[in-house]
């Protein structure tokens, strides 16, 4: 890959916003392994390595087993995940392709059933935060 332009080095204030929504996020009511459920699926989809590379670590870190993290490209084939986490995977990954058909009122509705509306909100943040860092 060419060199590309450092956007840290060159706009500060930009990652300094990027970093408010990471401190919003360690504050917010998402289990922390989950939320790195939510970092790798993205960045999976994104293609975007670094941040797989981070997030699986943390992920170990904190816990996750090798098979869930290997099977989280196909979590819809495997038995590994619950229900809480299979609604949030499926909101994570039509937030993501949202230009291909929006975000489905059944994955939505069984998010909210599983999540509730407080923490609906700080996970669709926590997937719009982790897409955004894969585009920097």
């Amino acid at each position: 890959m060419s060199k590309r332009i450092d956007i840290q080095q060159l706009q500060p204030k930009a990652y300094e916003a990027m970093f408010a929504l990471e401190k919003y996020l360690s504050q917010s009511k998402i289990e922390p392994l989950l939320k790195e459920l939510i970092k790798i699926r993205v960045s999976q989809i994104n293609g975007c390595a670094y941040c797989i590379n981070m997030h699986t670590k943390d992920a170990r870190k904190l816990g996750e087993t090798e098979q869930r993290i290997y099977g989280l490209s196909a979590w819809r084939e495997t038995p590994f995940y619950n229900e809480t986490e299979r609604a949030v995977l499926a909101l994570a990954e039509e937030i993501t392709h949202i230009s291909v058909h929006g975000v489905s009122a059944q994955t939505y509705n069984k998010a909210l059933e599983q999540l509730g509306e407080e923490k609906l909100a700080q996970v669709i943040m926590a997937i719009i935060t982790i897409n955004a860092w894969n585009r920097i």
